[in-house]
């Protein structure tokens, strides 16, 4: 065994000789966006005692990436002796929730859990009082293979499908028995809700058909388990982890429709997670649409040049100032990277001051522009920031042309997630993400977890209600979606 010690945050691991780092390091604070491939970046940490050996393609990459000194590729690294190593704290907010709903007492605990791609976030709850007894949040521990699904489902086919699920399997044990810590009764009922690849993972699906065209799985459905089929030592009830819309639709979203009502009135709302995905749902009580789209991997951060999570270190908001802007970072700190509300916020400050034109162009000619040293954004980044933007504009416009009705027919917008809680509405809608009245918009905050919390009181029929009314639009097969997508391009173009 070696000794790891993490500086500043003061704690020392005990690993086995040989260990990868990326295994060790994981959950302080190291990001490993392209899945521990050594082509991002991200994962960089400072050796401040010890030795790192570095084989010719890792000194290749840290040369490409100017890092000098002490630097080294967590991902590339491996410890064959004591080290000591400089790594920023994770200090990631993980959105829990308090939101009040009405519902009918039951005997029991129940435990809800919001299974995220990137945070996990697990509630106890006492069902005759509907009181929140204790809450635990952490990261999901897949990250080490990657930030985003795509890299996920490729490690997943690559043969770690099954660690992968064991993994998520142990890691949501471990915050149920934190819950449960000192209580002699467990809980009746366990609901989860994720997205659908999180779903497969969890429940130990074939992940294959989500990888490859037309990306349509067969097993959607709910699925229910004792828990020692999980591996789960507790006395618990069961174990339900709850349907999946689409393919890329997930109970997360049914569980937002839920905890947003859309399914039982009759004016028209919309649902918009800027999430990972990035799914939308519109309609009302009697016909629900949702699709998904690709706007995640800009927003966390894994195709921007200094993109990272909303982290210590992280530029989170841009405000303009006389001749330039103010950036706000996360903990106080030397900047390091910029999380999506700063990007959003950049971009939009960046817009209004003509540092950049209507097509996304740096008008100086220069290749970046600096934000706040050393955090540049480059025009890269403004490509991909447009990328997502039309991606959301294009999902909203195709969904309402297919119910036959326009912006001013919405009554309410939603905004749920940890992101969408932390962005700056008139920067979306002033480049063009949203084209809604500010007035119609409302944070929701984690309605995923609300939405799971509400299962608890109910059965399966009430899921069951809310798929008969909702149909999946797959966006890309839309004669339209193309020559929308490139309209919405561009800046202040919005639906």
């Amino acid at each position: 065994m070696v000794t790891i010690r993490l500086e500043p945050l003061g704690k020392t691991l005990r690993v086995r000789k040989g260990s990868s780092l990326k295994d060790a390091l994981h959950e302080y604070g190291v990001e490993f966006p392209c899945g521990g491939k050594g082509t991002c970046g991200k994962c960089r940490v400072k050796l401040l005692q010890g030795e790192i050996e570095i084989d010719a393609f890792h000194r290749k990459r840290l040369e490409e990436l100017h890092l000098e000194g002490g630097w080294r590729l967590a991902c590339l690294s491996r410890c064959h002796g004591d080290l000591v190593l400089a790594v920023d704290q994770y200090e990631i907010p993980i959105q829990g929730d308090e939101t009040p709903f009405a519902f009918v007492p039951r005997q029991g605990l129940g435990v809800a859990v919001d299974l995220g791609t990137t945070t996990l976030v697990a509630q106890l709850l006492d069902l005759g009082t509907g009181r929140i007894l204790a809450m635990e949040k952490a990261l999901n521990p897949q990250q080490k293979y990657g930030s985003d699904l795509i890299s996920r489902l490729e490690a997943a086919l690559a043969g770690n499908a099954p660690e992968m699920t064991g993994m998520i399997r142990e890691k949501i044990r471990a915050m149920i028995d934190l819950l449960l810590a000192g209580r002699e009764a467990g809980p009746v009922k366990i609901i989860l809700v994720g997205n659908t690849v999180m779903q497969h993972f969890f429940c130990g699906l074939d992940l294959k058909p989500l990888a490859f065209f037309p990306f349509e799985s067969p097993d959607l459905g709910a699925r229910r388990f004792h828990p020692r089929e999980l591996g789960w030592e507790m006395q618990s009830g069961e174990v339900i982890f709850y349907p999946s819309i689409g393919s890329f639709v997930g109970s997360d979203i049914l569980a937002g429709i839920l905890a947003t009502g859309l399914h039982r009135i009759s004016e028209y709302s919309m649902l918009i997670d800027l999430g990972t995905n990035g799914e939308i749902v519109v309609g009302n009580g009697n016909r629900l649409l949702c699709a998904s789209t690709a706007a995640g991997p800009a927003f966390e951060g894994a195709r921007i040049s200094m993109g990272m999570l909303a982290t210590t270190g992280a530029i989170s908001s841009v405000e303009p100032a006389e001749d330039s802007w103010l950036c706000r970072v996360i903990g106080n700190v030397r900047p390091r990277g910029i999380c999506g509300s700063g990007l959003i916020d950049a971009v939009a400050v960046l817009l209004k001051q003509g540092v950049i034109d209507e097509f996304g162009q740096v008008i100086s000619g220069e290749e970046r522009v600096v934000l706040a040293d050393p955090v540049v954004l480059t025009q890269t980044d403004i490509r991909e920031f447009q990328l997502a933007k039309a991606a959301i504009a294009t999902g909203t416009e195709i969904l309402m042309k297919k119910l036959d009705i326009q912006p001013n027919d919405i009554d309410i917008v939603y905004i749920a997630g940890a992101f969408g809680s932390f962005i700056n509405m008139d920067h979306v809608i002033s480049t063009g993400m949203l084209g809604f009245h500010p007035g119609t918009i409302r944070k929701l905050g984690n309605s995923a977890l609300m939405g799971a919390k509400m299962l608890l009181f109910s059965d399966l029929s009430l899921p069951d209600s809310i798929l008969k009314i909702t149909s999946h639009v797959n966006l890309e097969s839309d004669p339209a979606f193309q020559d929308l997508f490139v309209d919405h391009m561009h800046f202040g173009t919005g639906t």
